[in-house]
């Protein structure tokens, strides 16, 4: 169900008026780029969780479907709320990708998975286990407003969010 990759910038040149109503947003340009899918895109799971990842691994446990997983960790610079163990699942379950509003470890082993992912930055301590979190909850993440079953697409010039699937 993963959509065929997109360009973001000649999609924001093709759908101005997605860009003028607001069904087509770019998040702020601060993620970094790890994992071996530069490109990736998908129907969008939200979660929203602090320097916890319980519900980052039961989400990743379950079967993809080339969903992409949002993220809102806060912003946390503490500890790392994901790891390679997790994104190895994620890559074997079929997600497209995974979008991380915090930190991230074991940055050699993720970028060896066939998988997108995106987060602030790297960090060796790793996150709490308590399961404390909101699944398919609106989140705020890099200037925008993201909520459960909107579209991501991703490449090496910036992240959209679209209420739709989009076309060129």
């Amino acid at each position: 169900m993963s959509a065929l990759p997109l360009a973001t910038a000649e999609a924001c040149d093709a759908n101005v008026h997605l860009i003028l109503n607001g069904e087509l947003r770019a998040l702020q340009p601060i993620f970094q780029i790890y994992g071996r899918r530069q490109v990736f895109s998908g129907p969008i799971v939200t979660l929203k969780v602090f320097e916890d990842n319980v519900l980052i691994r039961e989400f990743l446990e379950e079967r993809g479907n080339g969903r992409v997983l949002v993220v809102d960790g806060g912003a946390s610079m503490r500890c790392a709320i994901l790891g390679g163990n997790p994104v190895q699942q994620a890559q074997n379950n079929g997600w497209a990708g995974i979008v991380v509003n915090g930190c991230i470890r074991d940055v050699d082993e993720i970028n060896g998975c066939d998988i997108g992912v995106r987060a602030l930055g790297s960090h060796p301590m790793k996150a709490n286990k308590k399961g404390f979190g909101e699944r398919h909850a609106a989140v705020n993440i890099a200037g925008t407003r993201i909520c459960d079953g909107e579209w991501l697409y991703a490449d090496s010039d910036g992240i959209l969010i679209s209420r739709t699937e989009i076309s060129i």
